[in-house]
């Protein structure tokens, strides 16, 4: 079933013209064009589906500083800031908060990794706390049993999946967006190599800037345009449980099962990794450079079915501008959920916390999640497509970071200062393929 989901208002026709066009309104697609109308440009979002209607909706919700990646901190840190900044700025809510986030282990490997992270942080001014087996026990009390450690980020938080994006599509609106839902685009037009418009079902909107924030989508898309972007989705399940629990914390990360309090009381629950890769035609073309985040991830990953098939979103098949695409034919992502895994999740939750064990499931739902081989996203111009941007590959990260990318896109596309450093995010670092070949960017 679709994961629960704001409503979302769509403009009544096309702009003709636009100063920038942003394809894809998950959460970093709605923050680009915020920050791109908020520089006073003329912006018009466009999306096949709904706002926020595939991976945006339907992850935890958490928003983390706490053992990213060296190159991805300084955006998640802009990002805590930016999230703050919004809901003063547009007077719309999130839900976000700046909760903290607590993790509990009994493994000394993972608390001593934990710890490296700590020392790391240190260096660029990121706050976090290791927990001895008394603190860990303390403020996972709810768990009745005690820990070896932990560790506790405070400035961390969380914001409410179900509410953000649209929250976000509100306020493009404010300040002069357009927002356009059930309108998918189907390529570009170029003139004297430089992008002219972009071409949708509806209609062609001519711009000299175009973002791609398409998700699962993005190298289905790049290909028709003869780009080469490495990309590969993970199948995840995860549900929720009616509110009631009790007193547990915010936000909760075990080996074992996740636990995120939901905007409405109730409680999201997951295990951190675990998913399905579906055979596609894309992961076999990709595979070479895939296969080394694979194996690292081989307890966590099992082989999926034909999901990824019956979606589209990963299939080699050529797009016309003058005929429906994939896209078209599956509005919105929304693949099975992998009923094994929800047991297992309930179940865990439940040894975990006992409390949730008299809460009813709400909720169950499936997403995928595009990554690329590093596991960094990729945002950039693509140097053979003067004036198109890629923005995507997020790897289950792109939610709490939507802000800070964002922001940057709007950097670059102004010739602002950016936020973050972009060199680490550019999607040359793909230029060359596990057979050497080398990529259009």
């Amino acid at each position: 079933m679709p994961a629960p989901l704001a409503l979302v208002e769509t403009d009544a026709g096309l702009p003709q013209a636009a100063d920038a066009v942003v394809i894809g309104a998950g959460i970093v697609g709605v923050f680009a064009a915020y920050y791109l109308a908020r520089r006073g440009l003329k912006v018009a979002l466009v999306e096949k589906g709904r706002v926020g209607a595939e991976q945006s909706s339907r992850n935890w919700g958490w928003c983390r500083q706490q053992n990213r990646d060296a190159r991805e901190l300084p955006m998640a840190t802009s990002s805590l800031d930016l999230w703050e900044r919004f809901a003063a700025e547009s007077g719309e809510d999130t839900g976000f908060r700046r909760c903290g986030l607590l993790y509990l282990s009994d493994d000394e490997e993972e608390l001593a990794g934990w710890a490296r992270w700590r020392d790391f942080a240190r260096t660029v001014g990121v706050t976090t706390c290791m927990l001895d087996s008394a603190e860990a026990s303390e403020r996972g009390k709810a768990t009745g049993r005690t820990w070896k450690g932990g560790v506790f980020s405070p400035s961390d938080g969380t914001a409410d999946p179900a509410n953000a994006a649209p929250a976000v599509a509100r306020a493009i609106a404010k300040l002069g967006g357009t927002v356009h839902q059930s309108c998918a685009a189907r390529g570009i037009e170029l003139e004297g190599g430089r992008l002219s418009a972009v071409v949708t079902e509806h209609g062609t909107i001519r711009t000299k800037i175009a973002v791609l924030a398409g998700g699962a989508w993005a190298s289905s898309f790049c290909r028709q345009l003869g780009i080469r972007f490495p990309q590969a989705s993970v199948r995840s399940s995860i549900l929720s449980v009616e509110p009631g629990a009790g007193d547990l914390p915010d936000a909760l990360h075990t080996a074992r099962v996740s636990v995120t309090r939901r905007g409405d009381g109730g409680h999201t629950l997951a295990i951190s990794g675990r998913g399905r890769v579906d055979p596609t035609a894309q992961n076999m073309r990709f595979a070479g450079q895939f296969l080394p985040m694979f194996m690292r991830r081989w307890r966590s990953l099992s082989p999926g079915g034909l999901e990824g098939i019956r979606s589209g979103h990963e299939s080699l098949a050529g797009w016309r501008l003058d005929r429906p695409t994939p896209m078209e034919q599956m509005r919105i992502l929304d693949p099975a959920v992998d009923r094994r895994t929800v047991r297992l999740t309930h179940q865990r939750a439940i040894e975990l916390l006992p409390s949730i064990g008299g809460r009813r499931i709400a909720a169950s739902w499936a997403g995928y999640i595009d990554s690329t081989p590093d596991g960094v996203p990729a945002i950039g111009e693509v140097a053979t497509v003067p004036g198109f941007i890629l923005a995507a590959g997020f790897s289950g990260h792109g939610f709490g970071i939507g802000p800070g990318a964002g922001h940057l896109i709007a950097d670059i596309v102004t010739a602002a200062t950016p936020i973050v450093d972009p060199e680490p995010y550019h999607p040359k670092r793909f230029q060359a393929s596990a057979w050497g070949k080398v990529a259009d960017f």
